[in-house]
């Protein structure tokens, strides 16, 4: 279980995860030891599952997002699993979700322009015989990127 130290930690290092131990060790108040060893702990336990950076679409010319609504046309285990390795296998797909309600699966794409998104559904959702269907959505402003969880 973590405590509040261990929160702490992880709500300085989930804004800016190259904070030193030093720098953490202030802002928490716990030695600069006791911080690497919770960190190694947080990670060896997957409670810190990936030490990310968040890069700018724009800047490796990716600037167009799109949320992809995806309908499964059978809900089989089968099915569903071999779309999620198809779904981690795609660089494309920055994030995933299988989720409850109308759709089967919410997809977050990245894409250099449009040609380049219709390449990709044309290629991994219409030659897929799985897929009933699938809705896009394109991303006008991103107002927040983030994987940081309250504490």
């Amino acid at each position: 279980m973590i405590d509040g130290f261990d929160r702490k930690i992880l709500q300085h290092v989930q804004r800016n995860n190259l904070l030193t131990s030093a720098q953490l060790s202030d802002l928490v108040g716990l030695s600069p030891t006791s911080v690497q060893r919770r960190l190694n702990k947080l990670r060896a336990d997957r409670v810190i599952e990936a030490d990310i950076a968040v890069v700018s679409p724009a800047a490796v010319d990716r600037p167009l997002t799109m949320l992809v609504a995806v309908e499964l046309a059978r809900e089989r285990s089968d099915i569903i699993d071999r779309f999620k390795r198809a779904v981690r296998e795609r660089a494309e797909v920055m994030s995933a979700y299988y989720v409850t309600g109308e759709t089967d699966f919410m997809l977050i794409v990245s894409a250099k322009d449009m040609s380049d998104y219709e390449a990709f559904t044309r290629d991994f959702f219409y030659n897929n015989a799985d897929i009933k269907g699938f809705k896009t959505t394109v991303v006008m402003d991103r107002i927040k990127a983030s994987f940081c969880l309250p504490m």
